[in-house]
């Protein structure tokens, strides 16, 4: 994890944003049947209770289907979704978007009062 978390502290510092490591043992919200499609999103709420607060998803459509995410610990992204892990470092409040030559980030302060 160490070089993971490298990266994770360059992109923060790429955006201006302060540093929060979600730990390989905390979990996050991931919709696993959209991996694979495309754009990639994450937006980070406060953590809770062994939580990082990440949600990460894929395609243009978040659901507000209480089945659309699943929980998975940090440390199973190494083989699900690797694209995300440089961004996880960003603190609660950031979102990101990901695709072929292309990456938005940016601060959305509505994610730290839901």
């Amino acid at each position: 994890m160490g070089n993971t978390v490298s990266l994770q502290r360059e992109v923060c510092v790429r955006f201006g944003a302060r540093f929060l490591e979600a730990p390989d043992e905390s979990t996050l919200g991931i919709a696993l049947p959209t991996i694979g499609s495309l754009p990639l999103n994450g937006l980070r709420h406060p953590p809770d209770r062994g939580t990082s607060g990440w949600f990460v998803w894929a395609g243009e459509t978040l659901s507000d289907d209480p089945e659309f995410f699943v929980p998975m610990h940090v440390s199973h992204l190494r083989d699900e979704c690797p694209e995300v892990l440089p961004y996880l470092g960003l603190e609660p409040g950031w979102r990101f978007l990901l695709a072929p030559g292309y990456e938005d980030v940016w601060f959305d302060e509505s994610l730290l009062h839901a």
